[in-house]
């Protein structure tokens, strides 16, 4: 088998081979460097038995994923055109590589395979975020998720309370995982090349979320809150009688939303809409 792997063709010699259309609008940016698909492969120590990979395009980050040959990986990608890409892995891999056409946003992807699941995947830029809000509300059903965003969504995702970055993502996420940056992607590793950096990020499941607040309820304040980024806290949440709530929590009406912490947002939350 592992000769079998070292005669495949290159990523580029795939897409040649196959006559692959790049689709803009399913906003593909193949990555085609294999040192560091494994790269991110090694980050993420599989140990599941899903591993689940979204967008698998030519099958760069597939390949890397395959050599842990534990596991059963499911590729989901909408582009029809990938099933053709991935026949030679196919061919080598048989059972243990599960090809299913189709569009992750509406594929309940929480119930594939058996647990331990993990999520390893380059997300497509234009639709990553919506992808990950969906899947948090299922974070239970997985044990590790190690994504490929946009530099500056990744920035989102992972940022701590105080930072420029700091928004509705970055609560929803922290409140329920442990989220670290693990590196960026130059834009050169990409066919076609993207006109920005992309970063690789880690998201770890908590065993309960840090606060015991509804997924809505948070979902519906961060949404408030970070719609006027730079007014007080007590005007973002005007519609609310917001003013009223932060005084009963001992939170001061006059901090910026970026100020407040993870809990502050659970607590405003549960008192709000519960």
């Amino acid at each position: 088998m592992h000769d079998q792997i070292e005669n495949l063709p290159t990523i580029q010699e795939t897409l040649k081979k196959n006559k692959v259309k790049i689709n803009k609008a399913l906003g593909q940016n193949f990555l085609f460097d294999l040192n560091l698909t494994d790269k991110i492969v090694k980050q993420s120590k599989p140990i599941a038995s899903t591993i689940i990979e979204i967008g698998s395009g030519p099958g760069s980050l597939t390949r890397s994923i395959l050599k842990n040959k534990s596991a059963i990986v499911y590729a989901i990608d909408k582009d029809m055109q990938s099933e053709k890409m991935l026949s030679e892995l196919k061919t080598i891999y048989k059972d243990k590589l599960k090809i299913i056409i189709g569009d992750a946003i509406d594929y309940p992807i929480w119930n594939l395979g058996e647990a331990p699941r993990q999520v390893i995947a380059n997300l497509p830029y234009n639709v990553g975020t919506k992808m990950l809000v969906t899947w948090l509300k299922y974070i239970h059903n997985f044990d590790l998720l190690t994504l490929m965003f946009q530099k500056e969504v990744a920035e989102r995702i992972v940022a701590k309370p105080g930072s420029k970055n700091y928004g509705r993502l970055s609560v929803l996420t922290n409140w329920l995982t442990e989220s670290s940056k693990l590196f960026d992607i130059p834009s050169e590793a990409f066919i076609p090349r993207p006109k920005v950096k992309s970063s690789v990020i880690q998201l770890k499941p908590m065993s309960k979320p840090l606060y015991d607040v509804s997924f809505e309820s948070l979902e519906k304040l961060t949404q408030m809150a970070f719609s006027q980024k730079r007014k007080m806290i007590k005007s973002s949440l005007k519609k609310i009688n917001g003013e009223k709530i932060l005084e009963e929590l001992n939170i001061s009406p006059n901090l910026r939303p970026e100020n407040l912490s993870v809990i502050d947002f659970c607590r405003i939350a549960k008192k709000s809409f519960h």
